[in-house]
């Protein structure tokens, strides 16, 4: 085949197929594009988030009132506006509201970000590409492992400690009959 007789790609359904967690947005943070693993991943659907802003479709979870998603990713992509580079969050606790037909309220999610700009010939940012990676499974898994080991390190003490007082009584037990 020669390159004559390919046909150009197209660029939009190679992109929403990607298996990689995109979002696309304005500078203003509206919505622009998304891929298909970003909607399975949120629970949402891309006629009803695009064109709206990404705090709107993505609210901080109003049951936890420490969460900081939405200051934390904002902050990232104020520095991304900013600074023209791309901003890498190791770690964000950002909970997803689930639809109604999933029972509503929020699920916990943990999740990798790299947004980075997209620069028009006059070095302005024209979008923002926002990458995340769901890591909640790994999160979670680290949580249980530091309270197994929190746990046994109680009962370790709680052992020690128990062995002690056998010691002292049995002393006493000695004392007391020789005595």
């Amino acid at each position: 085949m020669t390159l004559s007789e390919l046909t150009t790609p197209d660029f939009r359904v190679l992109f929403e197929t990607a298996p990689s967690l995109c979002l696309v947005l304005a500078p203003d943070l509206r919505i622009v594009a998304m891929t298909d693993a970003y909607l399975q991943a949120t629970m949402t659907k891309r006629s009803e988030i695009l064109g709206r802003n990404v705090f709107d479709v993505f609210p901080d979870n109003p049951d936890d009132p420490a969460a900081t998603g939405v200051k934390n990713i904002n902050n990232s992509f104020q520095t991304v506006l900013k600074n023209k580079v791309p901003h890498t969050m190791a770690i964000q606790k950002y909970d997803i509201k689930r639809p109604e037909s999933e029972g509503g309220g929020f699920e916990v999610r943990y999740w990798s970000v790299i947004n980075s700009p997209v620069l028009n010939v006059e070095a302005e940012v024209t979008y923002i590409i926002n990458r995340a990676e769901d890591v909640t499974e790994f999160v979670l898994l680290k949580q249980q492992d530091s309270e197994r080991r929190r746990i046994n390190e109680e009962l370790q003490l709680r052992a020690s400690q128990m062995e002690a007082e056998i010691f002292l009584r049995a002393r006493e037990l000695v004392d007391a009959t020789l005595g």
